[in-house]
């Protein structure tokens, strides 16, 4: 949790296990086979009233981290584009500023649209936990929700990663 990777070496998995209410946000430049993950776990470091030390861990301030950790592997910024995972709801609690899930796919969203990153792959929402993985030589995304079939978001086979329909 509130962890960010980055990678251009093909044999590499960047994983984020048990994304609840988090989300798993991959940014990839398929050019430059250049991919990074951070696991997001709060929507926003000002409202949680916390400093930029932790910023792995807030929407906000993860995806220009994550945009820099790509960056410093060589991949060009405006080639990079996301794939998300995650954002469940996890417990009913009858209040919908209480549904974190949604407001973590919300804030990455913005985070991602003020950066000019397009998001090319995404399964977020419903009420189940689940994991990505993100295979550096292939470029494929994959999903696995608790007690299901591992799915791919982001097929990544080919001469140039391509969005598989999920």
């Amino acid at each position: 949790m509130a962890e960010i990777a980055a990678s251009q070496h093909p044999g590499d998995v960047l994983v984020s296990l048990g994304l609840g209410s988090c989300i798993g946000v991959a940014l990839m430049d398929d050019s430059r086979r250049a991919v990074g993950l951070a696991h997001v776990v709060l929507p926003s470091s000002t409202e949680a009233g916390i400093n930029r030390g932790v910023a792995p861990k807030f929407a906000d301030t993860a995806v220009p981290l994550l945009i820099d950790e790509v960056s410093n592997l060589g991949a060009a910024r405006r080639s990079l584009f996301a794939v998300m995972v995650g954002g469940a709801q996890m417990f009913s609690l009858g209040s919908a500023s209480m549904d974190v899930g949604n407001r973590n796919a919300a804030a990455v969203r913005d985070a991602l649209a003020a950066a000019n990153v397009p998001v090319r792959g995404e399964v977020t929402g419903g009420s189940v936990g689940r994991t990505i993985r993100v295979y550096v030589g292939t470029g494929q995304v994959t999903c696995k929700e608790a007690g299901g079939k591992e799915i791919d978001v982001f097929a990544g086979i080919g001469p140039t990663w391509e969005v598989k329909a999920a």
